[in-house]
C-alpha cells in the first residue's frame, strides 16, 4: 500500500443488499460508473460479496459491496445468506434494493431488523421504478419509512444521483471519530516514534499505524522524529529537550522501556491504534485474562490483515512464545486473519487481537460486542505485550482513567 492510498478500515463501506434479481448489480454498476459487478436475469448471479475500494462523489474513499441475495435457497444459498449477514458487521450505510414491481418481502422486513438491530442507516432503493406507475409509487412509500426510501432505475439511470448524494449523508452521520494521537500533545511537541527495521519490516514503507501516527502528530502541529530502537538511546542524549512521548513499536516494549527514562510518557502503536478503534477500555480490561490462563486452554490471535507470515511472525510467533513463557503452561494457539473471525468464541479462553488498523471501527466492536456476548475475554497485542513485560501501568500511564480499569 502506497503511503497516498487510504486504507480499508479508512473508508466508509457501503453495502448493497436485497434479494435475488432486486437489480442489485446493476444498482451497484450505476452508482460507481463501472462494471463492477457480473448482471444477469438468472437469479442468484452475484454468489460472493463483490468489494471495490474507489473514490466515489461526494464521499470521497469508501469501499462499495456487493452482496448475494438474502432469499437464496439451498445448503449453498444458506451459505451465501449467511455471507450477506456477515457483511453488515462492516457496513457503515446499508443499501437496501427493492423490486418496486415485486414490493417487500419478508427478506426484505428480515434485513430492514437487522439494520436496525445493528444501528446501521440505511436507504431503500426502490429499483426499476420506471416500470411502475405514480398510484404504485404512493403505495410503496407507504410501506416503509418514506424518508428512508427513493426511487430509482438502474436500467434508465434515473435517481442515481439522489441516491449518492443520500448514501453521502447518512455517512457524515455517524458521529466523532476517535483520536489516535493528536489530543495527547501539543504544537511543537517532539513526538519520539521507535520504529524496528529488521526482516519483518515491509520493504521500503512503514506499516499503516505508523504512518498514521506520523501524520497525525504533523497535523497537531508537533514534530515526528524517527529512530531504531537501537539508536534511541543515543537520540535521547542528544536531545536538548525530552520528547513529550516515545511511541514504539510493541515487539521493542522491553528495550525501549528500559532506554526511556520513566519521566517520560510511553506508549506503542498498537495501544493508540487500539484507542483509536474504540477498543482500548476493554482491551486493558481483558488483559488480566492472562493470568488465569491454565494447561490446555486455547487462545485466539487475531488480525485483521492478511500480509504474508515471516519466520519470527508477532501473532504466529512471538506472542505465543511471549505468552508460554509468561504463563508457564501448555497452551493451544490458533490464529485468524482478514474477514476470518470466528463466529463460535467459546472454545477460546481469551482473544488477543491485532490493532484493527485494516479494519473498520464498526468491525472491531462488533467483535468485540461477539466476545462479551460469549464471556470471551479480549486484549490487544500491545496490551498483551506490554502487560508479560510488566510494563503496562507504565504505557496506560497515558491515559488516566485506564489506570483504574488495570487496577480493578
Amino acid at each position: 500500500m502506497g503511503l497516498n492510498e487510504t486504507p480499508s478500515g479508512e473508508r466508509v463501506h457501503i453495502g448493497f443488499f436485497g434479494r435475488r434479481n432486486a437489480g442489485k448489480s446493476s444498482l451497484v454498476n450505476a452508482v460507481t460508473g463501472q462494471d463492477l459487478s457480473v448482471v444477469s436475469d438468472v437469479r442468484g448471479t452475484t454468489t460472493d460479496p463483490v468489494r471495490k475500494s474507489m473514490e466515489l462523489l461526494p464521499m470521497g474513499p469508501v469501499v462499495i459491496t456487493d452482496t448475494p441475495g438474502s432469499d437464496d435457497e439451498g445448503q449453498l444459498g444458506e451459505l451465501r445468506v449467511r455471507k450477506t449477514k456477515q457483511e453488515l458487521n462492516r457496513t457503515d450505510v446499508a443499501v437496501l434494493v427493492v423490486d418496486a414491481c415485486a414490493g417487500l418481502a419478508p427478506a426484505d422486513r428480515q434485513l430492514i431488523d437487522l439494520f436496525q438491530e445493528k444501528e446501521i442507516p440505511y436507504i431503500i432503493a426502490w429499483n426499476k421504478s420506471d416500470l411502475i406507475g405514480e398510484t404504485e409509487k404512493e403505495m410503496l412509500s407507504q410501506a416503509a419509512e418514506a424518508d428512508k426510501a427513493l426511487f430509482v432505475s438502474a436500467a434508465k439511470g434515473t435517481g442515481i444521483d439522489e441516491l449518492k448524494e443520500k448514501i453521502g449523508h447518512l455517512s457524515q452521520n455517524e458521529g466523532p471519530k476517535l483520536q489516535l494521537v493528536g489530543d495527547l500533545i501539543h504544537p511543537a511537541d517532539i513526538v519520539l516514534l521507535v520504529i524496528p527495521i529488521d526482516k519483518a519490516a515491509p520493504k521500503g514503507r512503514l506499516i499503516l499505524p505508523q504512518q498514521q501516527v506520523i501524520r497525525d502528530v504533523l497535523e497537531a502541529d508537533a514534530a515526528a522524529l524517527c529512530v531504531k530502537e537501537y539508536e534511541l538511546r543515543e537520540m535521547l542524549d542528544k536531545l536538548g529537550t525530552p520528547p513529550a512521548l516515545v511511541i514504539t513499536d510493541s515487539q521493542v516494549f522491553a528495550k525501549v522501556s528500559a532506554d526511556v527514562p520513566p519521566q517520560i510518557p510511553l506508549t506503542s502503536f498498537s495501544i493508540l491504534m487500539a484507542r483509536y478503534k474504540g477498543m482500548l477500555d476493554t482491551a486493558a480490561a481483558g488483559a488480566a485474562a492472562i493470568e488465569k490462563l491454565r494447561d490446555g486452554d486455547t487462545v485466539l490471535i487475531s488480525e485483521g490483515c492478511t500480509h504474508h507470515r515471516q519466520c519470527d511472525d508477532i501473532g504466529s510467533v512471538k506472542i505465543p512464545r511471549w505468552l508460554r513463557n509468561y504463563t508457564g503452561k501448555k497452551l493451544n494457539i490458533e490464529t485468524s486473519s482478514g474477514m476470518g473471525f470466528p463466529d463460535d468464541l467459546s472454545p477460546y479462553s481469551l482473544i488477543i487481537h491485532c490493532g484493527g488498523c485494516m479494519l473498520g471501527e464498526r468491525e472491531v466492536r462488533y467483535r468485540m460486542k461477539c466476545a462479551a456476548d460469549q464471556n470471551v475475554p479480549i486484549t490487544n497485542y500491545g496490551i498483551a505485550i506490554a502487560y508479560m513485560q510488566g510494563i503496562l501501568r507504565r504505557c496506560l500511564s497515558v491515559f488516566p482513567h485506564l489506570l483504574d480499569i488495570f487496577e480493578d
